[in-house]
């Protein structure tokens, strides 16, 4: 029986970028945005706060934007500073590029198995999910959702008893499967 696991974030990523105040490569969003009017322009920008001196960082969204061309609930969001938009402007790869950041997930996801009912099958077959592009090694995701140390999750990769169709040690952020034979 298929088993569906899926990793879901918990919490913000930090930003990492450099911190002109004091050096510092992360920032934590601070799930406000800055809508600033010139006219018929709009600029927009997500504000993120240095994690060791809370200087406040503009991660520019939209720059010299003309209001028409900007749907009305999108402005709406903008305006009441909603954390669902903070998180897909963090994951847009345009903001992330334009910005120049990436994002550390480290302690802002988790891995939801559905209960441990499935440790004890002798051949467990699991499809992995991502609510979000979330980079991580699936050997880790195995090693956490079968209660296994890492080291052994290696010894069983070795042994070829645990199978997938993409590399297990190599960071991945989209769905994929496995097959664990104990």
């Amino acid at each position: 029986m298929l088993q569906t696991w899926t990793v879901i974030p918990s919490c913000p990523p930090l930003v990492r970028r450099r911190c002109h105040a004091c050096g510092s490569e992360r920032f934590r969003p601070s799930g406000k945005f800055r809508v600033n009017a010139n006219h018929k322009l709009l600029d927009v920008w997500l504000l993120a706060l240095c994690v060791a001196c809370d200087q406040t960082a503009k991660l520019t969204v939209m720059e010299r934007t003309p209001v028409r061309s900007i749907r009305p609930d999108l402005l709406d969001r903008l305006h009441h500073d909603d954390p669902s938009l903070t998180a897909e402007l963090l994951q847009d790869p345009a903001v992330q590029h334009r910005n120049r950041f990436s994002l550390d997930w480290e302690g802002a996801w988790r891995l939801d198995t559905g209960g441990p009912d499935h440790r004890h099958l002798p051949v467990l077959d699991v499809s992995v999910r991502f609510a979000a592009r979330i980079p991580v090694r699936p050997a880790r995701l195995i090693a956490e959702g079968c209660d296994l140390s890492r080291a052994e999750v290696e010894r069983l990769i070795a042994e070829q008893k645990i199978v997938a169709a993409i590399r297990l040690n190599a960071r991945i952020s989209g769905d994929f499967t496995f097959t664990l034979k104990r």
